[in-house]
């Protein structure tokens, strides 16, 4: 859910603007990799989700995921520990409608102009194409505000948006803005959000369609204005 892959390319720009070489590129929120996979250098990333984690260590290290049934679906939903916690991962977000947890069986389906979709097909050939350019990256799993960044890194923060549902794990975002604040005396940081406090300034915006959206819905496809902010004074 809340998928980058249809900006990355237009906010990468201004995120890397000036990268040092060998700066490292940090991800506190791993989510979809649709950002960290198009940046190339030292890179670290870091997510919640002990089987989100688990699932992009295990492509990255040449797993390729097979379609599964729906009975499967919904038998390892029902019994997460008889399997490998990368197969629980994939079988959760990507065999899901919207990327929604276990959020119900997604298969081959029957689209409005009558041709067959197959929803699972697509999700293992944007993954492996994916997971090429995400050799080297380091992974981490934990709360955000617990990860172990490198000196003078460039931070991209795209954390479970404010006033949307559909999350699996949702953050406190006052604790999130202060420490926000906090790193952007140390680092370069950038925050994904539809909107932000009052000391920080929008640097990108655009109109996209998203599975989520500002009024708070997920699922389907609504209009929302993606944002890009950074701290108006940070000390660095």
């Amino acid at each position: 859910m809340g998928s980058k892959a249809k900006i990355s390319k237009q906010i990468l720009p201004i995120i890397l603007a000036g990268r040092k070489e060998e700066q490292w590129y940090v991800e506190p929120f791993a989510g979809g990799m649709n950002s960290i996979c198009e940046v190339a250098g030292p890179r670290l990333t870091n997510d919640i989700d002990y089987y989100l984690i688990e699932m992009w260590k295990a492509l990255v290290y040449g797993w390729i995921p097979e379609k599964i049934t729906r009975e499967k679906y919904y038998h390892i939903k029902d019994n997460v520990l008889e399997y490998h916690p990368a197969q629980v991962g994939w079988t959760g977000f990507n065999c899901s409608y919207s990327g929604k947890w276990f959020g119900g069986f997604a298969g081959d389906v029957k689209t409005k102009i009558g041709t067959t979709r197959d929803y699972q097909d697509e999700a293992i050939r944007n993954v492996c194409a994916q997971v090429k350019k995400m050799k080297g990256v380091t992974f981490r799993q934990g709360e955000y505000h617990e990860l172990e960044i490198p000196p003078n890194s460039i931070i991209y923060c795209d954390p479970p948006y404010q006033g949307t549902t559909g999350y699996n794990n949702s953050i406190d975002y006052q604790k999130f803005w202060n420490w926000a604040r906090e790193k952007s005396a140390e680092h370069i940081l950038f925050v994904s959000e539809y909107s932000a406090p009052d000391d920080f300034q929008c640097v990108w915006q655009k109109e996209v369609k998203s599975s989520l959206s500002a009024n708070g819905k997920s699922g389907g496809n609504k209009n929302s204005v993606e944002k890009l902010f950074k701290l108006k004074c940070p000390n660095y």
